[in-house]
């Protein structure tokens, strides 16, 4: 059995897998990611983490095959540097050499939203697909794509920002600095926020119930619950919500044509009364495929264990 290193490296937390060939993750273990002025502590967590999940899964350095790092930022996974994860105080440090020296295991890197579409693509709702696109639905909308077997990176290594093409010229302003992107529209945040505005129009929603009639207690599934016990205000969220992130998973179908999309995050544990609606627009919207083979779109399987498993695999891309 062959084993592998995965390493999600988050603006929280660095969580840490040991995953066997066929996708398993056998030991994990995590350290707080803490950011300071010099980023090397960053780099001697990861490896403090990594050399504990391979004690823990009874395996010593020598059984490992190969590291990967799913990473914020522009990453350059040719030669293992990352670029602008300014939220980690992490720009132009090569983590490959890094890394290698403190494990003296082959290590590859990627954006940590790519890595995670490898891992859905390898082992969750991707499975069998080497055209593939994650969407997820979080504080903003990130994603990843993988056309014909490779990762979509861009020349300047920061590809795939889907949140941020356009859905409404001049519409909610973007923490990007433009106004109308789709993340304004399609993300947790965004639906917080529309929730918001719903509950202020109608005071006798049950939404206000729900959130013990503090308004500062909405989250992402406040409308879904609503709508579930027949209120109408938080019915018409929901729709509205919706045909937003629809609307943008027809412009990715119409970009990358990927034999399946996949929509992660924590709305999408809404599961088919979430997807269904969504695949229906789409079908509808989307420019018609040359084989008539839809793109077929579901709900993303591995959480937050996608991004280990595909950090785990980056070396199948190399």
């Amino acid at each position: 059995m062959n084993y592998y290193i995965g390493i999600d490296l988050g603006g929280t937390n660095i969580a840490v897998g040991v995953v066997d060939e066929n996708y398993n993750i056998v030991s994990r273990a995590k350290r707080k990611t803490v950011v300071t002025e010099n980023p090397i502590r960053i780099v001697d967590d990861m490896a403090d983490a990594a050399k504990e999940a391979v004690a823990a899964a009874g395996l010593k350095l020598s059984d490992i095959k190969a590291c990967g790092i799913g990473s914020p930022g522009a990453v350059d996974s040719v030669n293992g540097v990352i670029y602008c994860a300014y939220n980690l105080n992490i720009d132009k440090i090569n983590i490959k050499e890094l890394m290698e020296e403190r494990l003296n295991i082959p290590t590859f890197t990627a954006n940590d939203a790519n890595a995670a579409a490898l891992g859905e693509m390898l082992a969750g709702a991707g499975k069998g697909s080497d055209n593939f696109v994650i969407v997820t639905l979080g504080t903003g909308v990130g994603g990843g794509a993988i056309i014909n077997g490779k990762m979509l990176v861009g020349h300047n290594f920061a590809g795939g920002e889907l949140g941020h093409t356009l859905l409404i010229y001049d519409g909610e302003p973007c923490t990007c600095g433009r106004k109308g992107c789709w993340e304004s529209y399609a993300s947790a945040t965004a639906l917080i926020r529309q929730t918001k505005r719903k509950m202020q129009e109608n005071p006798d929603s049950i939404m206000w119930k729900l959130c013990n009639n503090n308004i500062d207690g909405v989250n992402g599934i406040t409308a879904f619950d609503a709508m579930r016990q027949g209120d109408s205000a938080g019915k018409e969220v929901v729709d509205q919500y919706i045909k937003y992130v629809a609307a943008g998973v027809t412009n990715m179908v119409n970009v990358f044509q990927p034999q399946i999309l996949t929509i992660g995050g924590g709305v999408s544990k809404e599961g088919e009364p979430f997807i269904k609606p969504i695949r229906e627009y789409v079908s509808k919207e989307a420019f018609p495929s040359g084989t008539g083979e839809a793109t077929q779109i579901n709900a993303a399987q591995l959480g937050n264990d996608a991004g280990i498993i595909g950090a785990a695999f980056l070396h199948t891309l190399n």
